[in-house]
């Protein structure tokens, strides 16, 4: 099976490379700017906002499976347009999609949020992968959308090495207390969006831990695991702050983890590894 990874030079594309390669897929991926480190796939230089060089990318690659690991943040062009081109592109080319989405879809206001719940977006991330959700759908009702929470590894996620850094002091910065997400090892994600590849399933799925934390939770966790100083993790509240989104967001996966044969583990379990090689802050 060939394996495209669009944004393949990104912390959760970086996974899914290792994953497809190690299970013998051959793995082609996408950057933005510049290439990953892996060495087991060949890199294509890729904008979504390009439909000429997306075509290329396609027919040159022909993909049973296309993974949009890809982050546009804000940028409509990029997340919203740029995703419903690659579907209509995959679409076109009979290879099967996961899109990659993220609890930004929604608001807060519910708390709890499983498959069924529709968007309510705060923020133009959020609206701009509400809208990529949509179209993409749309497009090519045969896609699977996934959506996801904060993604963490074995210290080398972005949140990991701010826990690192704060403790440290080396950042400015706090940890909110009131900031609640379920977050996912990158690991467990990556094995779950290439489960598709060899099932009929299609539409939204939710693929994040079953443990609900605050970013100050979790970064007690972190700090724990990693021998740092806890107490040396700032706090505040982010409802006291001027940072627009939403506050209190739970993906319920309950659904979909009875779909899959992988098990997503919440971060009370992956916290306790206790053999994670330390990092130096400034590097």
């Amino acid at each position: 099976m060939t394996v495209l990874i669009i944004g393949g030079s990104g912390f959760l594309g970086a996974e899914v490379i290792r994953q497809t390669s190690t299970a013998g897929h051959k793995t082609a991926a996408t950057y933005a700017t510049r290439p990953g480190d892996a060495c087991q796939t060949v890199w294509y230089h890729l904008d979504l906002r390009d439909a000429e060089r997306l075509d290329s990318v396609m027919a040159e690659v022909s993909p049973r499976l296309v993974i949009n690991a890809s982050s546009g943040k804000a940028d409509w062009a990029v997340t919203a347009q740029g995703s419903v081109r690659l579907a209509m592109a995959a679409a076109r080319y009979g290879s099967r999609l996961v899109h990659v989405s993220s609890d930004a879809v929604f608001s807060g206001a519910r708390v709890h949020y499983d498959e069924s719940c529709l968007p309510d977006p705060v923020t133009p991330y959020g609206a701009a992968k509400a809208a990529a959700e949509t179209g993409l759908l749309a497009v090519y009702p045969g896609a699977v959308v996934a959506r996801t929470s904060l993604i963490i590894g074995d210290g080398r996620s972005v949140h990991e090495h701010a826990v690192h850094e704060l403790a440290a002091g080396v950042r400015d910065g706090v940890l909110f207390t009131d900031d609640i997400r379920c977050p996912v090892h990158v690991a467990d994600l990556a094995a779950a969006l290439l489960e598709p590849a060899s099932s009929n399933a299609s539409g939204i799925h939710h693929l994040a831990g079953p443990d609900a934390l605050s970013r100050h939770e979790l970064g007690i966790l972190i700090a724990r695991r990693d021998g740092l100083d806890a107490s040396r993790l700032p706090k505040s509240l982010r409802a006291q702050s001027t940072l627009p989104g939403a506050l209190d967001v739970r993906l319920d996966s309950q659904a979909t983890q009875r779909k899959l044969s992988t098990t997503l583990r919440g971060a009370r379990q992956f916290c306790t590894i206790t053999d994670v090689v330390a990092w130096p802050v400034n590097s």
